[in-house]
């Protein structure tokens, strides 16, 4: 297994969440705490550092006390482009992406997907769940070297977009997670209040350029 200090934790923040009416995602409540930032504390005791992949309200994803970088790529061609973020801002052998709006993914998601990497020789490791019709990848959540990132570039250069061919180009192991429902993800905003305890209201903000939680 390779120490977590060996690792750097990114957390997708960058989509346009259209599927919650294009409100910036990352900064919507999630137990009274943007979904960003609750995605930032369930990594850090995972991985020795964190960075957020964000295209809008910079200043309040840097306000979490981590780095925070746009795609460097105008047409922003999904998770991809977070991806590549990460990678060239990585400082260790290895990187891990995991999204916010999934905000109850394992605490052992990171050592998990290191063991693995390391048990299969791999280049990258991606999370599954076991469904009931079969095993479901769920390739955001994807532990890689940081060295694929010239690959990575000429990849997207080729007008491919998909998370899931990109894995396949590489020797990839796959790691199987029994709790299907810690992958559970919240798309919209109806999704995200399901995620919310019982009682508990959710503070889904609807309007894009509103402070949530006191965060301008």
């Amino acid at each position: 297994m390779r120490p977590a200090e060996h690792i750097t934790g990114l957390v997708l923040a960058g989509g346009r969440g259209s599927r919650m009416g294009g409100v910036d995602k990352g900064l919507q409540s999630h137990l009274g705490v943007p979904l960003a930032l609750h995605a930032i504390r369930r990594l850090s005791p995972q991985v020795g550092t964190v960075m957020v992949s964000a295209n809008r309200h910079l200043d309040t994803y840097a306000s979490f006390g981590v780095p925070v970088w746009p795609d460097a790529m105008e047409d922003h061609p999904g998770p991809l482009a977070g991806f590549l973020a990460g990678l060239e801002h990585c400082r260790t052998p290895y990187l891990v992406t995991v999204p916010c709006d999934t905000p109850n993914f394992p605490t052992d998601l990171v050592a998990r997907l290191a063991q693995g990497l390391m048990a299969h020789g791999a280049q990258m490791a991606i999370a599954a769940t076991r469904e009931s019709e079969g095993v479901q990848v769920q390739a955001v959540f994807c532990l890689m070297a940081s060295s694929l990132k010239d690959r990575l570039i000429e990849f997207i250069q080729s007008g491919q977009r998909k998370v899931e061919l990109w894995t396949t180009q590489h020797r990839c192991a796959t790691v199987v997670f029994d709790d299907k429902a810690a992958f559970t993800n919240a798309n919209t905003a109806q999704e995200l209040q399901q995620l919310q305890p019982p009682g508990l209201l959710a503070a889904v903000d609807r309007a894009d350029v509103r402070p949530v939680d006191g965060l301008a």
